[in-house]
């Protein structure tokens, strides 16, 4: 689960302190564990300052604060702030950015070529595809992969996504497909062409930001009229 720090201090030195948040960028490359930083000045008190920190878990953001480094920090930055700062941990429940991210990020692994990488980077484990295409759903990471092996046997493929929305735990990504016939597909034989579809896929995603659950909709008509299949 994501996690989010909020440090909450007043000061009036906020050009020192910004010096030695730069320093402490610095001097932890390649071992921080923040993914996002934003700091922000309260527009009707110029001293009070609002720090928030985003770790992709409680957990990572605890190797942080373990760092040498950050400890010095922490106590160069109390002496900069006239009173002791304030720290507010936070669980994230609902972020619908990294839902529309880890939607993008299952249809760039899915169309990448070589081996099929890891799908559990955005799926969790029992993960329910439904398609209209297929006579019963895909459940299950095996399930899944075996589906997405038997376009990418038949097809070199690449998504674009044309639009996206999100609204609670479900996102909508709308896309493009391209891909080129190169292998065996519903029984017909590779020609070469270059063909293209439009579709769309409907996930639902748990806090971790791991999709549970999606509804694929495309053209599969279209597809089938362009390789020959049936008369246009």
């Amino acid at each position: 689960m994501t996690f989010v720090q909020i440090i909450d201090c007043r000061t009036s030195r906020m050009e020192d302190l910004n010096r030695l948040t730069d320093r402490w960028v610095e001097q932890t490359e390649g071992r921080r564990t923040a993914t996002h930083s934003i700091v922000g000045k309260d527009r009707s008190d110029a001293s009070h300052v609002v720090e928030i920190v985003e770790f992709p878990s409680y957990a990572v953001a605890m190797r942080n604060s373990q760092l040498p480094e950050t400890d010095r920090i922490f106590r160069e930055m109390v002496a900069l702030c006239d009173e002791m700062p304030t720290f507010t941990d936070l669980d994230v429940v609902r972020d619908e950015q990294m839902y529309k991210a880890a939607s993008r990020r299952y249809l760039e692994l899915i169309a990448a070529p070589g081996e099929l990488a890891p799908l559990d980077e955005v799926l969790a484990e029992g993960y329910h595809d439904h398609d209209p295409t297929s006579p019963a759903d895909s459940v299950g990471m095996d399930a899944v992969r075996r589906e997405a092996e038997m376009w990418r046997a038949a097809f070199d493929f690449a998504f674009t996504v044309e639009d996206q929305m999100a609204d609670g735990d479900r996102v909508c990504t709308r896309w493009t497909w391209n891909g080129t016939h190169v292998g065996d597909f519903m029984g017909l034989q590779p020609t070469g062409m270059e063909v293209s579809m439009t579709g769309m896929l409907v996930q639902r995603f748990r806090e971790d930001g791991k999709a549970v659950e999606g509804w694929w909709m495309y053209d599969m008509l279209g597809l089938m009229g362009q390789l020959g299949a049936v008369e246009g």
